[in-house]
């Protein structure tokens, strides 16, 4: 099959000719429809983290058309147009009730294992879900990383109607899905970017207030979205009222913040960190896709133009998801 294929990492992408994967017991074969990007896809690039075999296909976000099953798969049969949940465990997991990522054998796709920038996509049954036939291909293929992490963060953050989430970096996969999810569920959304045209879109898709990211944020919020990091994490965490929650999946402007230990414990703050979401949390997201929930996509593109998709990505140009269509 053709495949977009990294050989080494540091390395970069090549579209090439790689075996057909066969699905083993237990598994199925899907025929790729569309696939979303990622950060990972431009992590696995620089060596960090560095696929486990190669060449390795990226593409954590995978949505298709089943082409053929494994011994033992029941529940699923040709034709059956599915999507495939990024975070991957063993069935036995799912079967003892373990939350999918905090289990030791996590594996996600497009990292650990081949994704879905490709003709196929070999997966476990169990980490399946029926496609909400709704929705279109490429609506689908944004939401198994960026709204189940959404969800997960804002589920952990125990998200009541009528509260104010600020979410900080607004534009990127997570953020945009974190934005629709909280106005879905009757919050109010206040949000932070360095572009004025970025802060025009989401106030026109429902955020109340859209601050730069360089100022202060003359805001009260119970909730913090944040995968900014170091540039904003003060401005962002003297937002909280008392009680207030700070969740945390990512840091694009570094490793490490300075965290003001009294502010923590005097107004009973709370940092919750999520990425990806359990096979339940993945269920809940797909339930809220069937329901209508408004998907923001930046762009649709031939899966041949992944280099272009690569660049856009990586100059953080978008807002919403970059979705990649297969032949």
């Amino acid at each position: 099959m053709d495949a977009w294929l990294l050989d080494e990492s540091p390395g970069r992408y090549r579209w090439g000719e790689i075996a057909d994967p066969v699905p083993g017991a237990g598994q199925v074969r899907i025929e790729v429809r569309a696939s979303a990007l990622n950060h990972m896809d431009l992590w696995l690039t620089t060596g960090m983290p560095k696929p486990k075999a190669f060449p390795h296909i990226p593409g954590n976000d995978v949505t298709g058309v089943v082409e053929s099953v494994g011994e033992g798969v029941e529940d699923w049969s040709t034709g059956d147009e599915v999507v495939v949940n990024t975070a991957l465990v063993p069935a036995e997991a799912l079967s003892m009730g373990i939350d999918s990522v905090l289990h030791p054998d996590l594996r996600l796709l497009g990292e650990q294992c081949n994704g879905g920038h490709a003709r196929y996509c070999v997966v476990d049954a169990h980490q399946l879900v029926g496609k909400p036939p709704n929705r279109t291909w490429a609506e689908v293929a944004t939401y198994p990383v960026a709204l189940t992490t959404a969800w997960r963060l804002l589920r952990r953050a125990r998200l009541s109607a009528g509260e104010v989430v600020l979410i900080t970096g607004i534009g990127g996969g997570v953020a945009v899905a974190a934005m629709s999810l909280a106005l879905h569920l009757g919050a109010e959304v206040v949000v932070t970017s360095r572009d004025p045209l970025k802060r025009e879109r989401a106030l026109s898709l429902g955020a109340s207030a859209a601050f730069d990211s360089s100022d202060a944020f003359p805001v009260s919020a119970d909730i913090v979205v944040d995968s900014v990091g170091p540039a904003v994490w003060k401005p962002a965490m003297r937002t909280l009222r008392p009680g207030g929650r700070m969740c945390v999946y990512g840091g694009t402007t570094g490793p490490k913040v300075e965290l003001e230990l009294p502010r923590l414990f005097f107004k009973q703050l709370e940092i919750i960190g999520a990425t990806c979401g359990s096979q339940e949390e993945f269920e809940t997201a797909t339930g809220f896709m069937a329901d209508g929930l408004e998907v923001v996509i930046d762009e649709i593109l031939p899966l041949a133009e992944y280099p272009r998709a690569l660049e856009r990505l990586k100059a953080a140009d978008q807002f919403g998801k970059i979705v990649l269509e297969h032949p």
